[in-house]
């Protein structure tokens, strides 16, 4: 038999949060689950207006189980704080939910490596299913595969950082373009992930362009 590389058949229908989370435990749409500590579920109000979508745990959310714990989750509730946005009405999640990473030889830490389309695609249905269990009026999608994520393959954030793009619905998400009919679910704003203001040699300019796009998300708040 074949690899499954879909985690649909983990996604439990028309569930609320909790169960969600409880069965995402579970779930074995990809192989990054042969080697990631636990799945990281997203976190936050199932009523959340704001909703900010990763990449994939790090090393410290794969220990601990909770998105956005670790040096790069410190640097965007800082931003977000600038921003003016409550950091605890946020639900917060990744596009990916397991760490997926590299050893060198000699050493035991756990080098991060990007997703890839196939694992972005697998775990694709649990982000949708967030989604349409918070139902957010603002999406924030933070890096390059959190926007190909939500946009599709084409998604740059160089291009599209920082303007408000209509949201497909959820259920069409990832879905081609044709298939995306009916109103727009919200909007979503690309920026950079926070990761990368900390890998910068200017931090203090690619950290003032985060908080630049994250209060492009608040002002859509109102």
């Amino acid at each position: 038999m074949g690899e499954t590389r879909d985690a649909g058949p983990f996604v439990p229908g028309n569930a609320e949060l909790p169960e969600l989370r409880e069965a995402s435990a579970g779930c074995r749409g990809c192989a990054l689950y042969e080697r990631a500590t636990r799945t990281v579920f997203g976190e936050g109000p199932a009523g959340a207006r704001l909703v900010l979508v990763g990449e994939q745990p790090g090393d410290q959310e794969d220990r601990q189980g909770r998105p956005f714990v670790g040096p790069a989750g410190r640097l965007l509730g800082r931003a977000l704080e600038e921003a003016e946005i409550e950091r605890d009405a946020v639900y917060v999640t990744n596009a990916v939910k397991h760490f997926k990473f590299t050893l060198k030889e000699g050493s035991k830490r756990r080098f991060h490596q990007s997703p890839g389309t196939t694992e972005i695609n697998a775990c694709r249905p649990w982000l949708v299913a967030e989604l349409e269990a918070v139902s957010p009026e603002v999406v924030v999608a933070l890096g390059a595969v959190a926007g190909k994520a939500l946009l599709g393959p084409s998604f740059r954030v160089t291009r599209q950082r920082g303007v408000p793009l209509d949201c497909p619905p959820f259920e069409a998400i990832g879905a081609p373009a044709a298939a995306a009919q009916g109103p727009p679910a919200g909007r979503i704003v690309a920026t950079i992930h926070p990761s990368a203001v900390l890998r910068a040699p200017d931090r203090d300019a690619v950290y003032a362009g985060l908080v630049s796009d994250l209060r492009v998300a608040a002002r859509l708040l109102g």
